[in-house]
């Protein structure tokens, strides 16, 4: 075996597909697949399956003259990381998976558990936007909102795996719902479904954050108050978060962020406004695209890797 064999077998798993990959230490992707998680088909049958496709993908290595070191595995929901146990996952049903372990029985690989927004923050942070920043958040927005605090290549996980939530910051009191329970969450108000939701409340249409997004630049005004209000929410939500973290950069990830210059320069200028002593963080967009999940969990499984190795 050489250096240049070493790969690592590596899963994003969604609540609606995952992506699969094995990657080499450098970051590069040598092979890259997707499959449904179906996860109506309910938790057991959704870990069999990350076990035949991580199987698979180490047997695909092995057929084209690779060796695969490790297995990284990021899912949705709460996770601890350092027991390697799917606390918690609304959207894939797991309670209380043991994965890391399930895994490593069955590829007799080391293997690592992430969070999926934690490990995507780790592959922005050292193969990405945040490169060589040193202090990053991540803040993926989509459905729903949340974050990682990488600091030198290393993603907070909190006490109990919960750290990165900023999703569930309080912005407006007086707000929607927000699936959690409480009302006025950042999330509940400023995601893309928050948007779309908030947009067809208003208008009686229905509408994806995008819809909204175009319309509000073509000048039409209940989409421009629509926008406008998600973005003074996010402004809001990553003024918090810059007051806890004093990061050098924040990236912003997911699918809001495919608005490009509509949603940056607004919330460039509405973030520097809530600012006084605090340093303003670089605000720039995610560079993986989807590949961050794999990346970040091939990372992780590296990371892994080594400190067994010392």
């Amino acid at each position: 075996m050489t250096p240049g064999d070493e790969v690592v077998v590596a899963l994003d798993v969604g609540g609606t597909g995952m992506k699969c990959a094995l990657v080499r230490p450098d970051g590069a992707t040598v092979h890259a697949e997707r499959h449904a998680t179906d996860a109506a088909r309910g938790p057991e049958a959704v870990v069999g399956t990350i076990l035949d496709v991580a199987e698979g993908l180490a047997g695909k290595a092995r057929a084209d003259g690779l060796t695969p070191v490790a297995c990284g595995i990021a899912v949705p929901g709460v996770v601890d990381e350092a027991r390697g146990v799917a606390v918690w996952s609304a959207n894939v049903g797991f309670r209380d998976v043991p994965l890391r372990d399930l895994a490593r029985e069955r590829l007799g690989l080391p293997t690592a558990l992430g969070h999926d927004v934690r490990v995507g923050g780790l592959a922005e942070a050292r193969l990405g936007a945040g490169r060589d920043a040193g202090h990053v958040l991540f803040v993926a927005i989509g459905t729903g909102i949340a974050a990682a605090h990488v600091v030198d290549g290393s993603a907070a996980v909190g006490a109990h795996g919960a750290a990165g939530e900023i999703g569930h910051i309080l912005v407006r009191p007086d707000g929607p719902p927000c699936g959690c329970g409480r009302p006025g969450c950042l999330e509940a108000v400023a995601s893309a479904s928050a948007i779309g939701r908030r947009y067809a409340e208003l208008s009686g249409a229905p509408a994806t954050a995008a819809e909204v997004a175009d319309r509000a630049a073509a000048g039409e005004p209940l989409a421009g108050r629509v926008w406008r209000e998600a973005v003074e929410a996010l402004a809001d939500g990553l003024a918090t978060g810059q007051a806890l973290f004093d990061v050098a950069t924040i990236v912003i990830g997911g699918g809001l962020a495919q608005a490009g210059p509509r949603l940056f320069d607004p919330l460039r200028t509405a973030l520097r406004e809530r600012l006084t002593f605090h340093r303003e963080p670089r605000l720039v967009a995610a560079a993986l695209g989807d590949e961050a999940g794999c990346l970040g969990a091939a990372l992780l499984a590296l990371d892994t890797l080594a400190k067994e190795s010392r």
